[in-house]
Formats: C-alpha cells, sequence, structure tokens
C-alpha cells in the first residue's frame, strides 16, 4: 500500500538528540554548553532511559578505584543524587525518582529544547548525510532539521533508520538477554546473610523457578528500605522487534512472582517482601553497535589503550551475560568476568573514531550503541560509560557545527573543552 503525507518541520535546531537517557543527556547539555540550540526527544515520560524507566537500581562504577574516570557532566548528576553514597563506591543504589528529577534539573537549567513521548520513526538521508529526521508524538508526525545529529537511542535507531552499517549480537545475531527490573518493599536488611544464589540449584529441583537461569544479579539496597531487582532473564528477545520485546515485557512481570517465591522460601530477610512495581521498559544491555571509524575491541580492554584522539577513559569489567540456560554457560560467564577486569587505577581510552559513525558525515553516536566488539560494548554500556561518551559527543557535535563534518572536529578544541567540563584526559591535557 503506498501512503503519502507531507509532514511540517515543527524545528530547526544546532544539534538533534535522539534519546534522553544517560548518554542523551550528557550530550545534549554538553552541546548547550557550548552556546548551540539543542532539541532532544525521548520516548519515554521522563530523562534518563534504563535507569529512570528502565529502574536499574545502580550506577555502575564512577571511578578506577584511584581517579574519577567518569568525571564531568556525568558526575554532576552523581554528586546530587544518593548524596548519602561515597563517590567511589562501587555499586551505587538509585532512587529512581530522585534521579529524573536531578535529570530534569539539568536539562532545564541548560535551556534545551525537548519533548517526552517523542519517538525517531524515520531519517532522510542522502549523500551519507542526514538532511531531517521524522518523529511521532501525540501530536502527530512531523520533521526536525539539524546541522548534526546524535544518536543516543542505545538501540542505534537514527543510523539504522538512516541507511548506517551496523552490527548486531553474535555471530547469529544473538543478544544478551533483558532484565525486567523492579521495585521491592518489606526486605529486612539486617537479616541478609547469605548470596543470593546459593539456593538457586535446590529452587530448580523443587520446580519453583521456570528456567534453570543460575545468573542472578540481585538486589540492591537503598537506605529508605527499598530494593531494586535486577533479577530474571528474558532469553531470545529481539531488543529491535515491538512483538518479542513485547513478549518479553510479559514474561518478565510473569517472572517476578517466581523470584518471590524463590527469595521468600530460602533467603532470610526478604520474608515479607512485597513489589512495588516493575519497570516501563526492558532492561536491554546489547543491541545495534553501530560501524564507525574505529571499532574499540577487546585487546584495547586487555593492553588499556591509550589513544591520540581519546575522549575519555572506562573501567568497567566485560559483562556479557549469560546467553542460554546452560550451565557451561554460566561457568563461561563467571570466568569472562572475573578475568576482564581491572586492578584500581587501570582503565582503558575510548578513541573519537568509535563515535564516529563510518556511514554518514554529519553524525556522532554514544552511549550503548558506539562503535565497539561486543565483548567492549558489555564493558562500555553501564551509565557512567554512556556519560563520558555522551557529553564527548554534545562538544564534537557542537564544535562540528561550524565544521560542517564531525571528522572535521580539532582535536585540541575538543580535549580543551572536554577538561573545561570536568572530563578526566590524563592521555591529552590540553
Amino acid at each position: 500500500m503506498l501512503y503519502q503525507k507531507e509532514l511540517f518541520q515543527k524545528y530547526e535546531t544546532d544539534v538533534f538528540v535522539a534519546g534522553g537517557g544517560a548518554a542523551g543527556v550528557a550530550a545534549a547539555v554538553a552541546a548547550a554548553k557550548k552556546g548551540k540550540s539543542v532539541f532532544l526527544a525521548e520516548s519515554c515520560g521522563a530523562f534518563g532511559g534504563l535507569g529512570t524507566s528502565g529502574m536499574v537500581p545502580a550506577f555502575a562504577p564512577f571511578d578506577d578505584g584511584v581517579n574519577m574516570v567518569a568525571s564531568g557532566i556525568g558526575l554532576e548528576i552523581r554528586k546530587n543524587v544518593s548524596k548519602h553514597v561515597p563517590l567511589n563506591t562501587y555499586w551505587t543504589p538509585i532512587d529512581t525518582e530522585e534521579l529524573k528529577r536531578e535529570y530534569d534539573r539539568i536539562i532545564t537549567q541548560a535551556g534545551i529544547q525537548f519533548s517526552f513521548f517523542t519517538t525517531v520513526y524515520d531519517v532522510i538521508a542522502r549523500h551519507g548525510r542526514i538532511e531531517s529526521v521524522i518523529l511521532g508524538s501525540k501530536s502527530g508526525l512531523f520533521t526536525v532539521k539539524a546541522k548534526i545529529y546524535i544518536d543516543c537511542t542505545g538501540d542505534g535507531d537514527l543510523c539504522a533508520f538512516g541507511g548506517g552499517e551496523f552490527e548486531m549480537g553474535d555471530e547469529n545475531g544473538t543478544v544478551m538477554p533483558q532484565t525486567l527490573c523492579s521495585l521491592w518493599a518489606n526486605i529486612d536488611r539486617e537479616k541478609i546473610c547469605e548470596p543470593e544464589n546459593k539456593y538457586i540449584e535446590q529452587a530448580f529441583q523443587d520446580g519453583v523457578l521456570s528456567f534453570e537461569d543460575r545468573h542472578l544479579p540481585g538486589f540492591f539496597h537503598r537506605e529508605d528500605g527499598i530494593g531494586g531487582g535486577n533479577i530474571g532473564h528474558t532469553f531470545g528477545v529481539n531488543p529491535t522487534d515491538e512483538v518479542s520485546l513485547s513478549k518479553g515485557m510479559m514474561w518478565g512481570r510473569k517472572s517476578m512472582m517466581e523470584y518471590e517465591t524463590y527469595y521468600k522460601t530460602y533467603l532470610k530477610g526478604y520474608e515479607r517482601m512485597s513489589l512495588c512495581g516493575t519497570a516501563a521498559i526492558l532492561g536491554v544491555r546489547e543491541s545495534r553497535r553501530i560501524t564507525c571509524d574505529y571499532t574499540l575491541n577487546v585487546n584495547d580492554f586487555i593492553s588499556r589503550a591509550v589513544f591520540e584522539d581519546e575522549i575519555g577513559r572506562y573501567c568497567y569489567p566485560v559483562d556479557i551475560h549469560v546467553m542460554n540456560t546452560d550451565k557451561k554457560e554460566y561457568e563461561r560467564f563467571e570466568k569472562e568476568y572475573e578475568t576482564l577486569r581491572f586492578k584500581k587505577g587501570e582503565s582503558y581510552g575510548i578513541p573519537f573514531r568509535s563515535l564516529v559513525p563510518k556511514s554518514f558525515s554529519n553524525v556522532l553516536v554514544a552511549g550503548r550503541c558506539i562503535g565497539t566488539d561486543r565483548q567492549m560494548q558489555a564493558s562500555v554500556r553501564v551509565m557512567p560509560g554512556c556519560f563520558i561518551t555522551g557529553q564527548a559527543a554534545g562538544i564534537a557535535a557542537a564544535l562540528a557545527c561550524e565544521a560542517e563534518d564531525v571528522r572535521n572536529v580539532k582535536l585540541p578544541e575538543l580535549f580543551k573543552s572536554l577538561q573545561t567540563i570536568g572530563a578526566y584526559l590524563p592521555n591529552n591535557e590540553v
């Protein structure tokens, strides 16, 4: 069926940011700090992505044990939430509503135009440049035209819809399973004394859990007595297919009842636990990886790589969750997670080239979908990593408004601007 409709251009801006998660907020704020007009489109009803709408219960580390590697805009946000938790805490529990308000504050103070419930539906691209994006919202379809576009969708939607090159998952296109995160009340932290997966084999034998999923990241406990649950996996879900995602959401909600039975039956401190709610979106860990001018790879992790165009450094382990319920697969996860990790003070560099999509001249990527291999994606995908790449993409986009091509950005100017907002650049100080 042929369908045609003339769309009106609702906004024209210097920088357009698709996605208002950790990367998108950092990108938008960084571009605005450079004096550029910014329009940010977020598909949910709050900024923060998986950290808010997805109820991911904790921040991964901001520091490498010695250096505050995720400094800059992300650290500013972190200092204003979970204030009672030291900044160098490895896992910092998140108060979801507090984090939402902090994102609202920083976006509002930066003077950024935005709208919630607004999704990228299509992209008009010609000759390696995006000319405009088509967005859908409650008011209908409209277009936005920008000088520079930043894909912070996590799934690489903007680049993919524009015909850009990407990879996804393993050699078969299979991605890590997702988790539907949750919030729970009435957990007695004082009584908790055993590892959460201690009785997992017994639960399989007793028929308490439907799947033999031995990988149980577990709970992160807040001071107010609320426990954030990162429990269970949704296997076989394609994060770029709405039918598959819908099934994953339903299975996630159903599985919460099984995990409630598990915790109440076998573990002290959880006898009176009650479910407050599950997330509005599925906790996707892996999706499209946009093909960029440089593919950050696991050898860069192993070598603690340093790059001439380094825009930041990060340190989280390679964390590819179990791909199936086989016991050997859980053993694979445990070995990799314990092997591909750093000692205190160690980190790897992230080159600017890994934020530059090979297919476009006026587009940058940040967050989960930057140019990496699978193993490196499993490290940089967490929120502090998204803050690092997001603020770099935002400043580079602002500089590229005059350069017209993102590859024409002068690196010394990029480094200097990043240092101005507090970014950690030990190898590229200006």
